[in-house]
């Protein structure tokens, strides 16, 4: 990994912060993102003296809002002429409706609509790459369908509900993006680190469960007290798997489980209709935009 240039959104705490301390330790420049300069620059930190990698970097940004992920990428650009690998990693379950500055569901914005929009602008630098990869982190107990009529929650916002339906659909546009690059030097997967605690799983409270789940909520944070990183490192094989590994290096459209095994894609994510739908969607409401 060395002379690698990675970039990897929310890295500034749990599953991201792990990834960028594996593969900083492996010899890659990693640059992470984060919305705090004081938790950014505890976190470089950390990773340099772990990983005994100096080539850490630090970009704050706001990816819940086109403007920030503009910023982030004008950043970037400032400082590196090429990106090996991108990996999507910030994500975020809201326990309450909320509508961003650029009109979107809040959930939708940072789990569907960033990963869109920051892996589109940092096409040229990906492609200025050699065997560029984008790798983007999805979650658990996904919805066996999607509700095309309710993307960003215009009939119903249920907790965790919605931030599951983000990710399946996040994960239908990253699917449709990566047939749309197969022509390129890049390839763009998804992976499912698992459950871990990070201050997302410790900030779910009871009213975002399913209302039949809500007399486990105890036993749930229970699974998600604090444990000073160690879940979140298990949580951050995939997507490190994902990002360095050489059996993975020409393939795309592939997801990697918390095993890190490769498993097929999900038949709601690959089906034509779905994927096209949802491109179309994120599309229109982003033109203008970015």
């Amino acid at each position: 990994m060395k002379n690698k240039i990675i970039l990897i959104t929310g890295a500034t705490s749990g599953i991201g912060k792990q990834t960028a301390i594996s593969l900083a330790t492996m010899g890659a420049t990693v640059i992470v993102t984060g919305r705090n300069q004081q938790n950014g620059e505890e976190a470089i930190k950390e990773i340099k003296a772990i990983s005994k990698n100096e080539n850490i970097d630090l970009i704050l940004a706001d990816i819940s809002t086109i403007a920030g992920i503009k910023s982030l990428v004008t950043k970037f650009k400032s400082k590196y002429n090429h990106l090996d690998i991108l990996i999507n990693n910030a994500g975020l379950a809201g326990n309450e409706y909320k509508i961003t500055v650029d009109g979107f569901e809040a959930n939708f914005a940072v789990n569907v609509v960033a990963p869109y929009v920051l892996t589109t602008l940092l096409l040229d630098t990906l492609k200025a790459g050699e065997n560029a990869r984008v790798i983007t982190l999805t979650g658990g107990d996904l919805p066996s369908k999607i509700q095309l009529d309710n993307i960003q929650s215009e009939k119903s916002f249920d907790g965790l509900s919605t931030y599951s339906q983000t990710k399946m659909i996040m994960m239908c546009l990253m699917y449709e993006f990566s047939q749309r690059q197969l022509n390129s030097n890049i390839t763009i997967n998804i992976c499912y680190p698992g459950q871990a605690s990070t201050s997302m799983t410790q900030n779910v409270t009871a009213g975002m469960l399913p209302f039949l789940m809500r007399p486990i909520f105890p036993i749930f944070k229970l699974l998600v007290r604090p444990d000073n990183g160690k879940s979140a490192k298990k949580a951050s094989r995939s997507s490190a798997y994902l990002a360095s590994s050489k059996d993975v290096e020409n393939k795309t459209g592939i997801y990697c489980d918390k095993y890190v095994q490769l498993k097929e894609m999900p038949k709601v994510v690959t089906d034509v209709y779905n994927r096209k739908y949802i491109w179309d969607k994120v599309t229109e409401l982003t033109t203008g935009k970015i």
